[in-house]
């Protein structure tokens, strides 16, 4: 990678190469302040102090205030852009127009057609020597006039043009959708704000907009926008893993390790930082850089042929990730490129989501068998025609083969050829991918509307799939406004807020400091924007809560935090998932220390040994008075549906100073102040949500962190358990105790006796959380496998979210971290938008049904017509322009028209589909089966009789050029007045009778009807040669136009006959039936998957596994060569197996040659990858 790195340089505004200029105006430059941030832990302090003196040289270098921030004055702000560069990393550029039309041009059939008319066209134009001899047999003569022989070369031109079209209209829709999705990424990177110090003032800024030199206020669950170094911590600690591959957090602090790096997560603590390095400057800018500079270089490389090294691989990994995930989710199910087999590999490591999506899965499958069904109609085609014409000609008329009736010959194999491709163009349903990706762009659009900002669009359609629903309580089922409502103070249980003087004086001082100090100072309670509204919550619902309880006792907390502004706090133990508490320790003035606490009422009650009492002085507090204050304050307070949060302090002498880093004995011995009661009311439109949930079937349970009585009372208004029910509400250690075995770990049968009964899990912890989660998905008991969503919104619930098959983050409440990992963003944090994604996603997999179910009908019947016509008439009643416009009526425009359907309430109504249900239902397969059979009678009964019934001329037995024929004509016009109508059936797929309900609320799909049967017109009319049209007249139309109406007619008479009676119908597209599948061998599914869709490109694979055997031998050698790098890549190799023990899957080969030494200790793990990697066979 070393070669890279001046390239990077090209990424830098012009003015940042020179050093000297801006020396001159900062007191550090770029240079220095990259190779700062280059150093770690006390290396870092020591330089900071050598070359600064101290923090605040430092920011008086970059002309900042460690307090104050910058001033926010734009002429500044522009300079320092200008000088350090902007916060944002330019993205990988997209493809161009042109790219993508090359794309569309490598799909097989085309190429194909493109021969077949490019002969077509040469021979055309080729005029045999002398006259047409008679010996070349009949079937060269014929009618031909000549202006016909002439107009030879026009079938091949329309077939080019009608090819033309198709690219264009397929490079359209990718380039359409690339423009779409980069929309969406802006649109998420724009919603990521930062707080940041201007002027004094804590202002919530775009991420984009941090400049070198800002003050950063950073907390628990924020993605560190830029580099920096931290100016003061409380209790800070960072995971490194995306930079360094260490899963362990680390402990930062501003004297011992202060180097905070983008790209990082803060999983505990708050703090202040001094930005140094933003953008491409930053530590994840600089690898982005050259990651960019690699991938091009690497295309660059792969032009002329050069094999590339094995570093290069993992870097166009991560480029890809840069690109962000979802890029990876819409691509379209054909792979346009031979190599797109290798994309994918890396594609799949680089997201998050393990599996190809549930309906990808089953569509590729379906598409496959059919291509190759097509394919072989295709073949018996041809060589039936050609046996055909050389019995005929050479057997039966008994002619010689003579060299000037040669061209002759060919032109009738190249027809034959022509008619061959024809039936495979329609038989392969290239359609189908388009149309999954209009319907999950137009859903996924249209979703941005009902507050879902859809991070990965496959997370869209398995959503409609979802049987289970596990929920946060706070800020989803609730409204998280919190209000305390009762309290517990003094020995006195009052049920409503207390007046001031009720309390005595020193208890409400020491109340009033312990809430106003011990709470983030980034909370804080400001005035409603409106005149009427509500004062504005910011920053920690529950502390805003317990702020607007100071407020209420006629107290300020401002005026108390200003005497003791957050510089002055001694020691800070933050907020996290194991301590369940927050504890501040300020220094008096007498030199003593006091710690103010405050958590989760029974764990700090048991660290508790005296009270205040009515007087506000201490008393004694024994595990009896605890039991009954449990008893007798916090259960009935729970039963309200109330938090409970107890609210106590300590006070230390000030020599000798206790050990602070000794949690244990500095958490005891507590003096409870109070218990307060909050409360967060249910968001109102939450009961009627969870309804319609039951009622599609879906299960939803409540997984919290809160006490039990006060989630089983939120439960019961929610509608989550309702009364005469069988269900269970367990806390988290008794769901520990019940899941695992006397070792502790975790088994699959205990949790299976659990979670269909479970309904509510109180004070739980994340890891219970991904628990059940993994529980009920990996779960063989009952009917179906479970596919479950969840939502969370703290850091914690990372885990969690990517467990699960469909991971909501909320996107006002949640963490930088949760939103990373999940699949949606709740753009407004309510629960009622979850029932919308359901809709939509079920609304995707019945779009879809519908496409299927129209195309398989338009697939059977030309392919079985344009066979048998060919078989016993020696040529196809439609010809190949004439199926490329079949073909486009189908494929793009239907999938336009029925995969823009919107969804309806009614989707509620039916039960999930779970993941084994086929595409292709038993009444699906009715109603293609039975439109079959009416499209094949009328056409076949045109095509035999149609003569004598129009009283017209036959068109069969034609010879080579002969002019069109209104017999053809006719047969083309009915057969595609027939799909038009049969496109209103398959709008119903459930068997319904009204297949005209709704129509008009999609206008999409009204104009594509309507056009489509304008150019039809168009095309029979003034058709002409190109289209082997002649124009007909009214009463021919409309006889079309019945048998067209015919359709409709008969969809009645199908939908009334009774499924279950048809016992012969079969069920296709299924699903990988997994049940019977181990977990290990899941991923070779999704490989065979993939190796399907390649099967047609087999040369390029062999090309590219010869390749990639190389590639590997390369790495390994290179790899030992530097022996360093080896052990650092199997240590990182490890790291990141741990953190993905989920992910079985093996993404390249690159693994599996790193992962080798590992895998050889166990000879099951090396079956397991080879079984699993088709390209494993040869690894050395």
């Amino acid at each position: 990678m070393g070669d890279m790195t001046n390239s990077a340089v090209d990424f830098y505004p012009k003015n940042q190469r020179s050093d000297s200029n801006h020396a001159g105006e900062f007191g550090c430059s770029l240079n220095e302040l990259r190779s700062l941030m280059e150093l770690r832990g006390p290396e870092g302090v020591q330089k900071i102090q050598d070359t600064y003196g101290d923090m605040n040289g430092f920011c008086r270098r970059l002309k900042t205030s460690p307090t104050e921030g910058l001033a926010g004055n734009p002429v500044d702000l522009e300079n320092r852009k200008q000088t350090f560069g902007q916060n944002f990393i330019p993205p990988k550029k997209p493809k161009t127009f042109l790219q993508l039309i090359w794309e569309a041009l490598q799909d097989v059939t085309l190429i194909i057609l493109e021969l077949a008319a490019i002969i077509s066209l040469g021979l055309s134009f080729y005029q045999p020597p002398g006259e047409r001899s008679e010996m070349c047999g009949s079937a060269a003569g014929g009618v031909e006039d000549e202006g016909e022989s002439d107009a030879g070369w026009i079938e091949g031109a329309a077939i080019l043009l009608s090819v033309i079209c198709v690219v264009f209209v397929t490079a359209f829709n990718d380039w359409s959708k690339e423009k779409q999705f980069r929309g969406l990424q802006s649109r998420i990177e724009q919603e990521q704000k930062f707080s940041v110090v201007r002027g004094g003032q804590v202002n919530q800024i775009s991420v984009s907009e941090i400049v070198t030199g800002d003050i950063a206020q950073i907390k628990y669950g924020d993605l560190l926008p830029a580099d920096g170094v931290l100016i003061q911590g409380n209790d800070l600690k960072i995971d490194e893993s995306s930079l360094t591959g260490e899963s362990d957090h680390v402990r930062k602090s501003a004297d011992k390790d202060p180097m905070l790096l983008s790209g990082t997560h803060v999983m505990e603590g708050s703090g202040k930082m001094v930005v140094t390095a933003v953008g491409v400057n930053s530590q994840t800018g600089i690898i982005f850089t050259l990651l960019g500079a690699g991938t091009e270089e690497e295309e660059k490389k792969d032009k002329k042929g050069k094999l590339q090294d094995g570093n290069m691989e993992n870097s166009q990994n991560k480029a890809k990730k840069q690109d962000g995930a979802a890029a990876m989710e819409m691509q379209p199910l054909k792979s346009a490129e031979g190599g797109d087999g290798e994309e994918k590999e890396k594609r799949k490591g680089g997201s998050a989501k393990k599996e190809k999506s549930v309906l990808q899965g089953k569509l590729t499958k379906l598409a496959v068998q059919i291509g190759k069904a097509g394919l072989v109609m295709s073949a018996i085609t041809v060589i039936i025609l050609v046996l055909y014409f050389a019995i005929d000609t050479f057997v039966i008329q008994k002619l010689q083969w003579l060299p000037e009736c040669t061209p002759v010959y060919i032109q009738f194999f190249v027809k034959f050829f022509i008619i061959g491709v024809t039936v495979l163009v329609v038989a392969v349903p290239e359609g189908l991918p388009l149309a999954v990706t209009i319907s999950l762009a137009y859903s996924v659009k249209k979703m941005m509307k009902d507050n879902n900002l859809v991070r990965h669009l496959d997370a869209c359609e398995t959503m409609g799939n979802a049987t289970a629903i596990c929920s946060d309580k706070t800020g989803t089922l609730t409204t998280n406004r919190m209000t305390v409502v009762q309290a517990y103070i003094c020995d006195a249980h009052y049920k409503e807020v207390p007046e001031p003087d009720a309390l005595p004086a020193k208890s409400l001082d020491i109340l009033v400091n312990a809430i106003s100090l011990n709470s983030a100072y980034t909370s804080k309670i400001l005035p409603p924007e409106k005149d009427v509204g509500l004062p504005r919550q910011v920053g920690n619902k529950t502390e805003c809560g317990l702020l607007g309880f100071v407020l209420d006792l006629k107290r300020d907390y401002q005026a108390v935090r200003d005497l003791t502004p957050e510089e002055k706090l001694y020691k800070v133990y933050t907020f996290n998932s194991e301590r369940k508490s927050m504890s501040t320790v300020i220094r008096m003035q007498d030199g003593s220390f006091r710690m103010y606490s405050k958590g989760a009422s029974e764990i700090v009650l048991k660290k508790c040994s005296n009270v205040l009492n009515s007087a506000g002085e201490p008393r004694m507090f024994r595990p009896r008075d605890r039991d009954e204050m449990v008893k007798k304050v916090i259960e009935p307070m729970a039963c309200d549906g109330l938090r409970t949060i107890c609210i106590a302090y300590r006070d230390f002498p000030g020599s000798p100073e206790p050990d602070w880093d000794n949690e244990n004995n500095i958490l005891l011995d507590l003096t409870c102040i109070g218990v307060v009661g909050i409360e967060d009311p249910v968001r109102p439109e939450v009961p009627d949500a969870i309804k319609k949930c039951q009622q599609a079937g879906i299960t939803v349970r409540m997984v919290t962190g809160d006490n039990i009585n006060t989630a089983r009372a939120i439960a019961i208004k929610c509608g989550i358990i309702n009364p005469g029910e069988d269900f269970i509400c367990l806390e988290g250690k008794d769901f520990n105790r019940r899941i695992r075995n006397e070792k502790g770990e975790v088994e699959q049968e205990r949790i299976d006796k659990i979670w269909p009964k479970l309904r509510v899990l109180a004070r739980s912890s994340p890891t219970d959380k991904h628990t059940l989660v993994k529980g009920i998905i990996d779960s063989l008991c009952g009917e179906r496998r479970q596919v479950v969503a969840v939502t969370g919104d703290g850091t914690n619930d990372g885990p969690a979210l990517k467990k699960a098959d469909v991971g909501f983050a909320m996107g006002i409440a949640g963490t930088d971290v949760a939103k990373e990992a999940s699949d949606i963003i709740l753009t407004d944090d309510n629960f009622s938008s979850i029932v919308k994604a359901v809709m939509w996603g079920r609304n995707v997999y019945d779009s879809i049904s519908k496409f299927l179910q129209f195309q398989l009908t338009v697939n059977i019947v030309a392919v079985i017509v344009a066979f048998t016509g060919a078989c016993i008439t020696q040529d196809s009643p439609l010809k190949a322009v004439q199926m490329l416009w079949v073909n486009l009526i189908m494929d793009t425009f239907a999938s336009l028209a029925l995969a823009t359907e919107p969804p309806t309430e009614a989707l509620l109504l039916r039960k999930p589909y779970g993941r084994n249900k086929p595409l292709i239902s038993r009444t699906m397969m009715k109603n293609i089966l039975g439109h079959g059979i009416y499209q094949l009678t009328i056409i076949f009964t045109l095509l035999f009789a149609g003569e004598t019934i129009f009283n017209i001329d036959s068109g069969r037995n034609a010879p080579l050029h002969a002019p069109p024929s209104e017999h053809y004509t006719i047969i083309f016009n009915t057969f595609v007045l027939m799909q038009l109508f049969n496109e209103i059936n398959a709008r119903k797929i459930h068997g319904e009778k009204n297949v005209f309900d709704g129509i008009f609320r999609n206008p999409i799909f009204c104009t594509i009807v309507f056009g489509t049967f304008a150019v039809q017109i168009v095309i029979i009319q003034l058709g002409g040669k190109p289209f082997s049209c002649v124009p007909l007249k009214v009463d021919q139309w409309l006889w079309c136009v019945v048998l067209g109406v015919g359709e409709l007619l008969w969809g009645q008479v199908i939908s009334s006959v009774p499924t279950n009676r048809l016992k012969f119908l079969k069920e296709a597209g299924h699903g990988t039936q997994k049940d019977d599948i181990p977990e290990e061998e899941l991923n070779e599914d999704a490989e065979e998957i993939d190796h399907a869709e390649r099967e047609l490109r087999r040369g390029q694979i062999l090309w590219f596994r010869g390749l990639n055997r190389i590639q590997t031998q390369i790495e390994v050698v290179n790899t030992f060569k530097s022996g360093t790098s080896f052990q650092g890549a199997l240590r990182r190799q490890s790291s990141v197996t741990s953190q993905n023990q989920d992910v079985t899957n093996i993404s390249s080969p690159t693994h599996v040659s790193l992962s080798t030494p590992n895998a050889l200790s166990s000879p099951t793990s090396v079956s397991a990858a080879t079984a699993g990697h088709p390209r494993c066979e040869g690894i050395p």
